[in-house]
């Protein structure tokens, strides 16, 4: 389908599901207007070199880690918790770049994550019925009549922190606190003492000592010091609210091309992905890497329709398929799609999402995800991809810095009795630093022979 009668509101013409319901449509055109004045919150040549990287993703040349919050919070917005995020996906970054040998692609689900589709427009509590929570460019997570009014300022609210976030992540980079030579000081306390926080030292030590000798034969000169003291850094999110991400696409002055300017890449939810939706509609037509969740319900026509109508030039780098099936079926649902998309020539990255199919109630309808479960669907996605001869290309988690306990078992050995003691999420539950440590390392186990 040719883009050259695309506009960024084309979507309006399409049916769009999970949007809220706004009460006052003059307040949410005010604000569209508004965010149509703002600066971009990325920039066009930053996106094409996120593209760039992705097509040696799909070719197998690099690996692609991609976390951060399920939704962030205007409450928790502090420059520790941007830091912790941050220190969390280097420390993953690291340990995988060793036991990979490859370039690690770093996209962190931030700057711009406030939005979350939902099984049900309303929730109920103690027999009230109140309209979901849709995260807080929407509503309130407070359980109040007003609190889950849909308020189109919180949309503004979202690009004023984005753009903060953003900001403070550039200073991280590029200003010496991603310097590798601070490898030790990524780690965290209250995961330096557990097995996998000193598994993380040990090869700190080593890394250290790789350095040490570097920076003594010279090789640590002026002319390579960059490649120490920072690191390339990308933002991505849900593209879920359409306002917001079509007021934030711009025109490239150099190419003439449409990028959504709120973030490196977007991706399509499993529940927004319909071919003829609004959604497939808005994302074909700017020039962002684009990712899709797929479910264990997908068919092979439908990836191949997303494929078509995504990335008709079968551009390498454009397109993410980011499979979300769950320990139980990813060995029935993955196959065949593999299997479907070779022929094709398809150029895709074919990522793993072990979190969102891995989703339980546990005692006192706590929603969590189990270790096993999600280390389960790990190995699962690379025996398959082995057996089949094709490219595991990255994973995606929902993590977070903090010492939470909100996903049971991990180096910590959290059981679900330990869960209301820091369950502090506003959506779904996220990995803690040292359980992400663990899926870093078994991610680095399991590649380390096939590359």
């Amino acid at each position: 389908m040719s883009t050259s009668n695309w506009q960024p509101l084309s979507w309006r013409q399409f049916k769009a599901l999970q949007q809220p319901e706004w009460p006052d449509r003059n307040l949410l055109d005010e604000v569209y207007e508004n965010l149509s004045r703002y600066p971009p919150l990325v920039f066009a040549g930053e996106v094409r070199d996120l593209k760039a990287h992705l097509a040696d993703v799909a070719q197998g040349k690099a690996f692609l880690l991609q976390g951060g919050d399920c939704a962030e919070s205007f409450s928790d917005f502090t420059a520790n918790a941007i830091r912790d995020k941050l220190k969390v996906l280097l420390q993953m970054a690291v340990i995988l770049t060793h036991g990979l040998g490859k370039p690690v692609i770093k996209v962190g689900r931030i700057a711009g994550q406030f939005a979350k589709p939902r099984s049900s427009p309303v929730e109920v509590q103690n027999g009230v019925s109140l309209p979901s929570f849709r995260g807080e460019s929407v509503n309130d997570p407070s359980f109040t009549e007003d609190a889950r009014i849909p308020d189109p300022r919180r949309l503004e609210r979202a690009y004023f922190q984005s753009a903060s976030t953003i900001n403070l992540l550039r200073a991280f980079t590029c200003g010496g606190f991603a310097d590798l030579r601070q490898l030790h000081n990524w780690n965290q306390d209250f995961v330096a003492q557990s097995p996998q926080g000193q598994r993380y030292a040990l090869l700190a030590d080593q890394l250290s000592d790789a350095l040490r000798f570097m920076k003594a034969i010279g090789i640590n000169g002026h002319q390579h010091g960059s490649v120490l003291r920072e690191v390339e850094y990308f933002t991505s999110h849900e593209a879920l609210i359409l306002e917001y991400e079509s007021a934030l696409t711009r025109r490239d002055s150099l190419t003439g091309d449409y990028y959504d300017c709120s973030a490196h890449m977007l991706w399509i939810g499993e529940r927004t992905r319909q071919l003829e939706g609004a959604h497939v509609e808005f994302l074909r037509g700017v020039k962002n890497p684009v990712g899709v969740k797929i479910g264990p319900t997908v068919t092979a026509d439908e990836v191949l329709g997303l494929c078509d109508r995504l990335n008709p030039q079968n551009e390498p780098g454009r397109l993410t398929l980011i499979t979300r099936s769950g320990h139980g079926r990813i060995e029935q649902t993955l196959p065949p799609l593999l299997r479907a998309m070779a022929p094709e020539g398809r150029a895709i990255a074919w990522i793993c999402d072990p979190m969102h199919g891995n989703t339980y109630e546990a005692p006192g309808r706590i929603k969590t995800r189990s270790m096993e479960h999600i280390l389960s669907e790990l190995k699962s996605f690379f025996t398959i991809h082995q057996a089949e001869g094709t490219i595991p290309g990255g994973v995606h988690f929902e993590l977070t810095g903090d010492n939470v306990t909100e996903c049971i078992g991990g180096s910590h050995e959290i059981r679900e009795e330990h869960l209301t003691e820091r369950y502090e999420t506003t959506c779904d539950p996220r990995l803690n630093v040292a359980q992400s440590l663990d899926v870093a390392f078994l991610v680095a186990e399991l590649l380390r022979g096939s590359v």
